[in-house]
């Protein structure tokens, strides 16, 4: 185990599911986002929706979500389907790339994840790691199961602290069951959802 996962803290071993937001404009044309606001776009909206009856059957009782827009109506719009308020936890919210907000997505991801570079204004992968491991452990004190409704880097993170390698893309509004390992297993498991079918247009 490296330092970085060695001082975060753990994860409480209570299942639960991820959400990343649907698509927005700047996820389409491949573009870092950090804590820019940027909204859904068409696509993102019909993804959301789609999440939403793929998870009709999962008893979700809680959903709780990062408070930029892109997660926030994501949740909204799976809570309205499941019959749910939405809660929003502040330290979802997706990790501050300071100078390269607004830019191409660049190779420069596995140094920070490292801990060998961190673009200038933005949060080190450290504090993402402390950041979103203690959200998921406020979220899964709820009743459950919880849906958790947030971002790609933050999820990068928490594949760290899943036991998993972290720098792995997370598709756009795909449920994501998180299990903790049985007893002597060192890695959770991540099973994607079986997406419900398209609605053909009306």
């Amino acid at each position: 185990m490296d330092s970085i996962a060695a001082a975060a803290p753990r994860l409480r071993p209570i299942p639960f599911w991820f959400l990343r937001h649907g698509e927005t404009d700047w996820n389409a044309q491949g573009l870092s986002q950090g804590n820019v606001d940027i909204p859904l776009n068409q696509v993102g909206f019909a993804q959301a929706e789609r999440a939403a009856r793929t998870l009709r059957g999962a008893g979700i009782a809680t959903i709780v979500a990062s408070p930029l827009s892109r997660a926030r109506v994501t949740a909204e719009i799976v809570a309205e389907t499941l019959g749910l308020p939405v809660a929003i936890e502040e330290d979802l919210r997706e990790v501050a790339f300071g100078e390269q907000e607004g830019q191409p997505m660049g190779d420069w991801y596995d140094d920070w994840i490292r801990g060998a570079f961190t673009p200038p204004g933005g949060e080190t992968f450290a504090a993402l790691l402390a950041r979103g491991v203690a959200a998921i452990n406020r979220c899964t004190a709820r009743p459950g199961p919880v849906l958790v409704v947030a971002h790609g880097a933050l999820f990068r993170a928490l594949r760290r602290a899943f036991g998993h390698e972290p720098n792995v893309r997370t598709p756009n509004a795909l449920p994501i069951r998180c299990t903790p390992p049985a007893e002597g297993g060192t890695a959770w498991a991540l099973d994607p959802a079986a997406l419900a079918p398209e609605v053909p247009p009306r």
